[in-house]
């Protein structure tokens, strides 16, 4: 099996590094793809292809819908009012295009910030009566402190193993920090999914770990880069212990002072989980003109954390699925295959979206031929990262020759789903693809009050619509379905 992907593999030229940001290089040596992959792309579906491409990259209607969802709606944390206008609006724009649109219940989690703020109070070398601001944003799930806060002293430790070495007698009563530094050389590199991967289980777990080692508060150094005294949320287990994010520069001058001597920290987290309410995914059909039952999802994520407004994480990518619907109606394109819309809602805070589609459409996911999302940002677009089978990437080779008129070529085959909200697709067999993206940069803002509209250049954002609507259209259009 393994030589065989790898003879699939050097046909496909996919020999990148996963997230890699480098430009595709041509391959000295190419397998013909079997007949029935080539006979799939019809002189006339390579000519709808070319042209859905080409009306992309010289369109701003997902640059639009963008603008509207962040800088009109704003920030929309699930079961948040500012979500419900985002799923009533983009149901909205979806029905104006014809699409058969329903929203799907889910019930989602709902947390609401409240006053989050830190300051040593003691520390080695400070002047007489005086303290330190500390910069900090709670993290969704944790618990609070209390109105009073909370102040004890800072125990630093650089990994679970630490943690652990330390044992309950050096932890019980303290406010434990994981000062577990984002690799910005890896990110720098072309692996800074990677990095984040490797840093984010501090983000998710590390409350936990302390709280089962008696201690009374978790924090963490920020997960992301560029370091502006910038603090990233994002998602925590709920531990029954207060956890909060710190901007990297605060992570270091407590890591600084605790090796001088003792430092005591007065935190105050206020933020709470209520009961979990209603919201939707907009789910809307672009119904197929031969096999209807037959569906392609494209998709991106609606709900957002509070800090930002949600461009980059992720209105880009529901953006990007809007345009794929608007540029088959506008050239008046037919697909075989239904072209299915989803906005998915609470990728953030737990993934009750995706569930509860999974669930609802547990009968039909057969008949799914193949799952697309974007969740990685807005950057240039390199290609796809895939998890079909062997016999299905001969069939997505002309689709790369389409996309690498503006480099979007590479094929990175994974044996884990692409991305979050098609991860119960995948693990029922559906084919899965995410969009593959320059992240380098991706970090810098992701789950920060920065994640706003500048951050996203009008023309790559056209490059990812083009790949989605490409690559999309294509697997709705071929002859046969993509194999399992």
């Amino acid at each position: 099996m393994r030589l065989q992907l790898a003879a699939v593999l050097s046909a496909l030229l996919v020999t990148t590094l996963a997230h890699s940001q480098t430009a595709p290089q041509k391959s000295t040596y190419r397998r013909e793809a079997p007949p029935s992959a080539e006979n799939a792309y019809s002189p006339q579906l390579r000519r709808e292809l070319t042209a859905l491409r080409d009306a992309a990259l010289s369109d701003d209607y997902a640059y639009q819908q963008l603008a509207h969802l962040t800088e009109n709606i704003g920030p929309r944390p699930e079961g948040s009012p500012q979500a419900q206008a985002a799923v009533n609006y983009v149901a909205d724009e979806m029905r104006k295009l014809g699409l058969e649109v329903r929203l799907e219940e889910v019930h989602v989690p709902r947390w609401t910030r409240g006053v989050e703020t830190a300051e040593l109070v003691e520390y080695p070398g400070q002047a007489s009566a005086a303290t330190q601001n500390i910069v900090l944003t709670a993290l969704g799930g944790n618990a609070p402190t209390g109105a009073e806060g909370l102040t004890a002293e800072v125990l630093v430790v650089t990994g679970f193993e630490e943690l652990k070495a330390l044992g309950r007698g050096q932890v019980t009563g303290k406010i434990v920090l994981f000062n577990v530094a984002f690799d910005e050389k890896k990110a720098a590199a072309g692996r800074a999914f990677d990095a984040y991967g490797e840093a984010v289980t501090y983000r998710a777990s590390g409350a936990k770990a302390a709280a089962e080692l008696g201690a009374v508060g978790s924090l963490v150094r920020s997960v992301g880069s560029a370091a502006y005294r910038l603090p990233h949320t994002g998602f925590s287990e709920n531990a029954g212990i207060p956890q909060g994010a710190l901007a990297s520069e605060d992570a270091d001058l407590i890591a600084h002072l605790a090796a001088q001597g003792r430092v005591r920290l007065h935190l105050v987290l206020t933020s709470k989980t209520g009961a979990p309410v209603l919201s939707y995914n907009v789910v809307a059909d672009l119904k197929g003109s031969e096999h209807p039952e037959q569906v392609v999802v494209v998709s991106g994520h609606l709900d957002s954390w509070d800090l930002g407004r949600g461009a980059i994480d992720d209105g880009a990518g529901v953006v990007m699925a809007m345009e794929t619907a608007q540029l088959i109606q506008q050239l008046r394109l037919h697909p075989k295959r239904t072209i299915r819309v989803i906005a998915w809602m609470d990728e953030e805070n737990g993934g009750t979206g995706h569930d509860a589609y999974a669930k609802a459409h547990a009968s039909e996911l057969l008949h799914h031929i193949a799952a697309i999302e974007s969740d990685s940002g807005a950057g240039h677009p390199l290609g796809y990262e895939v998890k079909v089978s062997n016999n299905a990437l001969p069939f997505l080779r002309p689709v790369q020759e389409i996309l690498r008129s503006f480099g979007a070529s590479v094929l990175q085959p994974t044996d884990s789903s692409p991305e979050a909200d098609i991860a119960p697709l995948s693990t029922a067999g559906v084919p899965a693809l995410g969009l593959l993206q320059d992240g380098r940069n991706y970090f810098y803002y992701h789950h920060t009050a920065a994640d706003t509209l500048d951050k996203v250049v009008p023309q790559e954002l056209r490059e990812n619509a083009a790949a989605m609507a490409v690559m999309g259209y294509a697997l709705a259009s071929i002859p046969e379905a993509l194999p399992r």
